[in-house]
């Protein structure tokens, strides 16, 4: 018997309440499955947390979360704190600490799944974005000089190492190769005249070494038209931290919604746990209403499953997802339906169930 410690880290607002939806369908794979087991460890790190003791987690919460093979967080975030502060007290303490240069993005338009583009098939909206996760403009460099005075200056300092750059470039073009789909490169090389240049000629420089993968590059504003208008042209995507960012919530946006919104922080080479995320935020209007949208959450599981070397189970996990969708008599509000945050998660427990049978 195989056993997963996952350290879970519900946060704030709905995050508890995706959080077990996802849980539970851990612990059915686990039951249908019979070889494997996820033992969970839960950890109070919240800006309610950070209310009461004046900071997001734990001095040794870094050691502490080291000894485990993956962390599902809920969400950061809630009204009294500053999003700065939550945000780099917790989450990006992490994806640093832990060296998660890998974020991973699905924006896949499943079967059932709205999208809000008239005349999209859903075929085409099948992509996955390779966000830099650990540097670029979210490397908190910078300076605030003079504050209050009339000759108040900001440095934010973009940080774009060569190791940094390169090692997410790599991967992307490995994840292209090893899928057989196209690599395109976004940047914006004609107004960052040091950062951006500098990606682009990294991009070109690992593509020698990857003669079988087709590339394509485009400027993030040119890039941004034509995941609207286009996004069949994209399969894989390589970005910069930022870019990547915005665009990918773009993407959610497109494939079906928030709700529908997974991600994934990556480690690859696994000396450190790998953390696992809906990035729909804490979205503090509907918390403890019970109809916030778990497929996000559960989604947010397939990637884990998948990084556990338990790529079937990650794929059925993902295929009763689909059908819950295609069903559509169980769906939360934000999707047109009127069912319960449980009521979903028990659905698609159900239906994997269903296709294990």
């Amino acid at each position: 018997m195989k056993t997963y410690k996952i350290a879970v880290i519900a946060g704030d607002g709905i995050g508890p309440e995706v959080l077990a939806e996802g849980i539970k369908v851990l612990n059915c794979v686990a039951a249908l499955d019979g070889k494997i087991a996820f033992a969970f460890e839960y950890f109070p790190w919240s800006c309610q947390y950070y209310l009461k003791h004046g900071k997001m987690m734990d001095d040794d919460g870094m050691e502490r979360l080291a000894a485990f093979d993956a962390i599902y967080l809920g969400a950061v975030g809630y009204p009294g704190v500053p999003d700065h502060i939550s945000l780099w007290g917790l989450l990006l303490t992490i994806r640093k600490g832990f060296d998660q240069y890998v974020n991973l993005r699905p924006i896949q338009l499943l079967e059932g799944a709205h999208c809000p583009i008239k005349g999209i098939e859903r075929q085409q909206v099948d992509m996955m974005v390779v966000r830099e996760n650990s540097e670029g403009e979210y490397a908190g460099a910078g300076d605030w000089l003079f504050k209050g005075k009339p000759e108040e200056v900001v440095l934010q300092t973009g940080v774009f190492s060569r190791k940094g750059t390169e090692r997410i470039i790599r991967y992307a073009y490995e994840l292209a190769r090893k899928t057989g789909r196209t690599l395109t490169n976004i940047s914006k090389a004609n107004a960052l005249n040091y950062s951006m240049v500098f990606w682009d000629s990294v991009f070109e420089e690992v593509g020698r070494d990857y003669p079988d993968v087709k590339t394509y590059s485009y400027l993030v504003d040119a890039a941004s038209m034509f995941f609207i208008r286009d996004p069949q042209r994209f399969q894989i995507v390589v970005t910069s931290n930022l870019f990547g960012d915005i665009l990918t919530d773009l993407g959610a946006a497109i494939a079906g919604g928030m709700g529908l919104a997974a991600g994934a922080n990556i480690n690859p080479e696994r000396r450190y746990p790998s953390m696992f995320e809906p990035i729909h935020g804490s979205a503090p209007d509907i918390a403890g209403k019970g109809v916030a949208n778990p497929l996000a959450a559960i989604w947010s599981v397939s990637q884990m499953l998948d990084h556990f070397d338990q790529a079937e189970w990650g794929k059925v996990v993902l295929q009763a997802i689909e059908k819950v969708l295609v069903q559509g008599n169980c769906l939360t509000p934000d999707m047109g339906g009127t069912a319960k945050t449980d009521a979903v998660g028990d659905a698609v427990v159900a239906m994997i169930t269903q296709l294990k049978r």
